[in-house]
């Protein structure tokens, strides 16, 4: 079991080349129809993945085109932010540190307007007092 997000795209051929060379996702798996069009992506990034697909205005939950928002744990924060601003990200704001929450980090807009985040932990106590939070309540 595992939970994992799910983006739309208006072109998810040009979303899996973007994530791939921006955020150094890869390819778990892909599914195309009947016609031969790309149905699905599944996009990994270390232990986690993210489900690409079309965009289908019609169909039940209706259009999401640039209203995701993924937040991504990564190692080595400004090296991701350079890979992510060279391969065409819009950037929002260089790396910084955010010492309540434990984390440097950055966010930026993919070509369609996904919101991404990324981080890296500063302390591993915050970790720790996170923890003690969550089994207090």
């Amino acid at each position: 079991m595992g939970v994992f997000a799910s983006l739309t795209y208006q072109d998810v051929e040009a979303a899996l080349t973007f994530l791939e060379k921006a955020f150094g996702f890869s390819r778990a798996e892909t599914g195309r129809d009947a016609n031969g069009s790309l149905s699905h992506a599944v996009m990994s990034f270390g232990d986690g993945m993210v489900l690409v697909q079309p965009d289908s205005p019609d169909e039940l939950h209706g259009t999401h085109l640039g209203h995701g928002w993924v937040y991504i744990d990564v190692e080595d924060i400004d090296a991701h932010y350079s890979r992510a601003e060279a391969a065409g990200a819009t950037m929002l704001g260089a790396p910084h540190d955010a010492p309540d929450a434990g984390i440097r980090g950055y966010s930026c807009r993919d070509p369609e307007g996904n919101l991404w985040s990324f981080g890296t932990t500063l302390k591993l106590d915050f970790i720790h007092r996170l923890d003690k939070k969550r089994k207090a309540e």
